[in-house]
């Protein structure tokens, strides 16, 4: 791959993964540093079924910026709640705690972009493998280990909610 070239990924390209709960559902990752000449983001897609969470967090040293193209619900970042629905689109700072919920009554539907990159290593940690037009397995949990990994890609762990 030469320097400054551009990518096309097809609709059913890109390594995919299931999700564990409370997510469920699927992230398919479009681009990263090994399929690109560029090491300053990676991006992908998330499909999270109807009354499934991306759960809290945080990133120490990366922004993430999500694009809602299906599906409604809420984000909430550092304890403010605002709606999400098609069109929206968040930018998840440093330090920023947050969760993203799926509230409606479909699949939601996002476009992420993570800088720099290291979302699509969490995602590989987490998930299991998937092939485009699979039947979603049943849910299954996070690994043990969790913490460790949130520990090691320097996540921010979730408040203590009641």
């Amino acid at each position: 791959m030469t320097e400054n070239a551009s990518v096309v990924v097809g609709p059913d390209e890109g390594r995919s993964l299931w999700q564990p709960l409370p997510s469920r559902g699927y992230v398919t990752v479009k681009l990263e540093p090994e399929n690109m000449p560029y090491d300053t983001f990676s991006s992908g897609i998330q499909v999270m079924p109807s009354g499934c969470e991306v759960r809290e967090h945080g990133h120490k040293r990366n922004h993430e910026l999500v694009f809602i193209y299906e599906g409604e619900g809420f984000v909430e970042i550092d304890g403010k709640i605002d709606p999400i629905m098609p069109g929206t689109t968040v930018l998840f700072a440093r330090n920023n705690v947050h969760r993203i919920v799926n509230s409606g009554s479909t699949d939601m539907k996002m476009f992420w972009v993570f800088f720099p990159p290291g979302l699509e290593d969490w995602f590989d940690a987490i998930g299991k493998p998937r092939q485009s037009g699979e039947a979603m397995p049943d849910a299954f949990p996070r690994p043990e280990n969790v913490a460790e990994v949130m520990a090691r890609m320097r996540f921010l762990p979730p408040r203590n909610r009641d």
